[in-house]
């Protein structure tokens, strides 16, 4: 796993390269962005449970197949394992939005959870799009201006969305 730092060093020092100055003026931005970056996370990790609740409830009220007898959602114990796999994939994305990488997301999350959920029966499709509802309301959470360090965040959010973006093609 690196940050944003360690791996544009990796590459460089695997090229035998110095670092760009088009490198090093995006990680002059990141870290000038560090404060809404931070802001962010704490803002999605503060309301993580009720990111995952709101993204369950309207999924399973989209497809209610999921919780009816037979649903892989069916029985408290499968459910409770479905919101735990959303806190998951979400407690990583966190990972990846505060150190501007996704190698976390990939390496320690998402790689072969596809192939779990076939192996389970899961509708890959159903997991993506609870992915998806909790991408909306993340953002939902970071565009709220309350509290947040002031100034432009679309760059951000769109870097956030894309982390969810990864995640739910990853499971489909």
């Amino acid at each position: 796993m690196f940050d944003a730092f360690a791996k544009v060093v990796s590459q460089a020092d695997a090229r035998g390269a110095y670092l760009s100055t088009d490198q090093i003026d995006a990680l002059s931005a990141m870290v000038a962005d560090g404060n809404k970056r931070m802001d962010s996370v704490n803002r999605i990790t503060s309301n993580s449970s009720a990111i995952v609740a709101s993204a369950a409830r309207e999924l399973f009220a989209e497809q209610p197949q999921l919780i009816a007898p037979g649903g892989n959602a069916y029985t408290s114990r499968r459910m409770a394992a479905c919101l735990r796999d959303m806190d998951i994939i979400l407690r990583y994305i966190t990972y990846a939005v505060f150190s501007g990488d996704a190698s976390v997301l990939n390496d320690r999350c998402l790689n072969g959870l596809r192939e779990t959920y076939v192996a389970l029966g899961t509708p890959g499709t159903s997991v993506a799009g609870g992915v998806e509802k909790m991408k909306a309301a993340a953002i939902g959470i970071v565009n709220d201006s309350a509290g947040i360090t002031q100034g432009d965040c679309s760059s951000l959010v769109s870097e956030i969305g894309s982390y969810f973006d990864t995640a739910a093609a990853a499971v489909a």
